[in-house]
């Protein structure tokens, strides 16, 4: 039997249904939800991705300002922006796109942006009160991907969980979040030997590598819970890490490439701009 779809279409527009009713709720208050995206250079995946977040806003009726930076901006340039957005009482959510162009400190910007306001999650106060259990602002994807998991009505304690693969970004916050949820959690990467023998027994698999069709059907436990978030082109098509085709025939659930994890993403943007809002009226 096939597995579930996780559609994150479907979940991701009654969650924004939802953001947008406390969106209206918080303008019947005097604060609009601003959020400000910064777009240096001409990068075509980014344009798309900046277009669809302010779409996203555009739906839960949020303020959106995107701006957008030369190819040759310097350091200072860029942080001199976002020094300027975190004065800006309308802004309640910063984010910069990456990657940056390669002359460009992504580190050293993104730790200009203060926490509060760092709707990505990536700051390391932010990643810092994720590992200790503290209250702050959690990374968009994981955010999602767990979101995704929880759709399923599956009690996660107790079960064994594998991410693979070990970014700031991705990998690393979602096993915190995992075990967060009483899951046993296994993190593996590159350097792991075997990794057939570890993902075959994950109740739930989350494939963040950026290869494409990498977890295969043999490498997963009959009826677990699969969770796709690579994005990869080939031939003129995105696929995720995950052989979605042979897999689904062997997992429980499976989110697919695209309309899966990437359309959450967006979405817990919009929930972590709404939430910093929130905290000015606290």
């Amino acid at each position: 039997m096939a597995a579930q779809l996780l559609d994150g279409k479907v979940m991701s527009d009654a969650l924004r249904a939802e953001i947008a009713e406390k969106v209206a709720a918080l303008k019947a208050k005097g604060v609009t939800p601003g959020l400000a995206v910064i777009l240096v250079g001409e990068d075509p995946a980014s344009q798309i991705y900046v277009r669809n977040k302010g779409i996203g806003c555009e739906q839960t009726g949020m303020h959106s300002v995107t701006i957008r930076m030369p190819e040759e901006t310097t350091q200072q340039e860029l942080e001199e922006q976002i020094r300027a957005l975190n004065n800006d009482p309308a802004i309640h959510g910063i984010l910069v796109q990456l990657p940056l162009p390669k002359h460009l400190d992504e580190a050293a910007a993104l730790a200009v942006i203060v926490p509060e306001k760092d709707v990505d999650g990536f700051h390391v106060q932010n990643a810092g009160k994720l590992l200790n259990g503290l209250n702050g602002v959690v990374a968009c994807t994981p955010k999602g991907a767990l979101e995704m998991i929880r759709r399923t009505g599956v009690n996660l304690s107790g079960k064994e969980a594998v991410v693979v693969g070990r970014s700031n970004i991705v990998g690393k916050p979602m096993a915190v979040l995992l075990l967060q949820e009483n899951c046993t959690v296994t993190i593996c990467h590159s350097r792991t030997a075997d990794l057939a023998a570890h993902t075959r027994r994950a109740d739930v698999l989350v494939a963040a590598v950026g290869k494409a069709k990498f977890i295969t059907a043999d490498m997963v436990k009959p009826g677990a819970i699969v969770i796709d978030v690579g994005i990869n082109r080939v031939d003129g098509k995105v696929v995720g890490d995950v052989d979605f085709d042979n897999v689904k025939e062997v997992a429980g659930w499976i989110t697919p490439v695209p309309g899966g994890v990437g359309r959450m993403t967006i979405t817990m943007l919009l929930q972590n701009t709404l939430e910093a809002a929130e905290r000015t009226l606290a």
